[in-house]
């Protein structure tokens, strides 16, 4: 106890060094924590599950994938033929649409644009990702908009982020109209939802009995010519399975079915999926995580490391005092380890406790768009990866600092002294 309060001490000594050394540990144990977020969560999204599951059903050799709505009948039965087939757990169609809130081309901007997905209602509460970690008023709150969904197919639900780029809320009615190959396909909306905060921020999701019916309507206002998307206008099929064995099973019935052969589709897990959709992303990644996040370290350290020195050099009488009192290289390499990793661990501490708190209740996650994920949060296991940030680099930075202390000569000290 007595060690520590001199090392407590020793820190309040200069205060102002302190100061500068905590604050200049807490902006890169920042920088880092919130790097390190990023790619935990994308890594969390790409990583292989082993039970519960997610298949996806795409076309094979086409990008984007584009379905005949009809596969959706059998494959959402996991192509199942015979009574030796099994089925999946539970499904989900996706058909995208993109769409301005304008009718001009001329003033589209990413103001009004809109990506929106046709789905089943109910496949929300019981397919999308993340919806298993709500809390119970944001489950309960779905619910509500879920149910609301299912009897007003002219309700969209939308993210926070795009209902703030739109100038939106709650109530309000939209009508969109469709870009690109969607040219022709307009609706009209009521906002009966918001989507919880996180990855689906910057997405809309509408009914798709009304998706179809505006497709099929678009003949009629066109002397019976059907849209050119109106055979190819779904875009992929999840699948929920028990494990990686239902799986294999699934995706062997689905790929040697006669049904999938105009365009044929492929079957992979929906990690393997974004994965392949966030190779696009690759560099940007791997700089992030082998060039940013080293970069911050070994700036850390010189920092902690330099600090240390400062007062090392200043305090060579005093080390040369504490030999002399009997305090043997170990304890005094101990004592400027210990004032190091005090600094550290502190203010490794503060800054992912702060982060945390700042992060995922203040501004409820950060916005940094990375393919199809918009948002992220801190994880709570971020709280123990800044604190270890802290005292690592504290330990690297001053590992040669109280070397140096551990090595002062005590006569060459007082030599100088007189």
């Amino acid at each position: 106890m007595k060690f520590l309060i001199l090392i407590a001490k020793n820190l309040r000594r200069n205060l102002l060094r302190t100061v500068l050394t905590a604050l200049g540990t807490m902006m890169l144990v920042l920088v880092v924590t919130l790097v390190w977020s990023v790619l935990w969560f994308l890594d969390m999204a790409t990583a292989r599950k082993s039970e519960n599951f997610k298949a996806i059903v795409t076309e094979k050799w086409s990008v984007p994938s584009r379905l005949p709505f009809s596969y959706a009948a059998t494959l959402r039965e996991g192509a199942a033929r015979g009574p030796g087939d099994i089925k999946p757990l539970d499904w989900m169609t996706w058909q995208f649409y993109i769409a301005s809130t304008d009718p001009s081309p001329l003033k589209i901007t990413m103001d009004n644009m809109a990506f929106v997905v046709a789905i089943h209602p109910e496949k929300a509460l019981t397919m999308l990702e993340g919806m298993d970690s709500l809390t119970p008023e944001q489950w309960a709150e779905m619910e509500r908009i879920v149910a609301k969904a299912k009897t007003n197919q002219q309700g969209i639900v939308m993210g926070r982020t795009q209902l703030a780029r739109l100038g939106k809320q709650v109530g309000d009615r939209i009508n969109l109209y469709g870009l690109s190959n969607f040219k022709g396909i307009d609706f009209e909306f009521e906002i009966i939802g918001v989507f919880p905060p996180g990855r689906y921020d910057g997405l809309a999701a509408m009914h798709v009995d009304y998706f179809n019916a505006q497709m099929d309507a678009y003949a009629a206002n066109h002397n019976g010519r059907k849209h050119p998307l109106a055979e190819r206008n779904l875009n992929l099929v999840w699948l929920k399975v028990a494990d990686e064995a239902s799986f294999n099973r699934i995706a062997a019935q689905i790929e040697s079915a006669p049904y999938y052969k105009n365009p044929p589709v492929k079957v992979e897990t929906l990690s393997s999926g974004i994965g392949t959709f966030m190779e696009s992303f690759r560099d940007l990644l791997w700089g992030l995580r082998w060039v940013l996040s080293p970069a911050c370290l070994v700036t850390l350290s010189l920092v902690i490391a330099t600090a240390i020195s400062i007062s090392v050099r200043e305090r060579q009488l005093e080390f040369a005092v504490l030999k002399v009192l009997g305090f043997q290289p170990w304890q005094i390499m101990l004592l400027v380890v210990g004032e190091a990793l005090a600094l550290g661990i502190g203010a490794g501490l503060a800054t992912s406790i702060g982060l945390y708190a700042l992060v995922n209740w203040g501004l409820e996650g950060i916005r940094f768009p990375i393919g199809f994920f918009e948002t992220f949060f801190i994880p709570k296991t971020a709280v123990l990866v800044g604190t270890a940030i802290g005292a690592l680099t504290a330990l690297a930075g001053s590992v040669l600092p109280a070397w140096s202390a551990r090595s002062v000569k005590v006569a060459d000290v007082f030599a100088k002294v007189a």
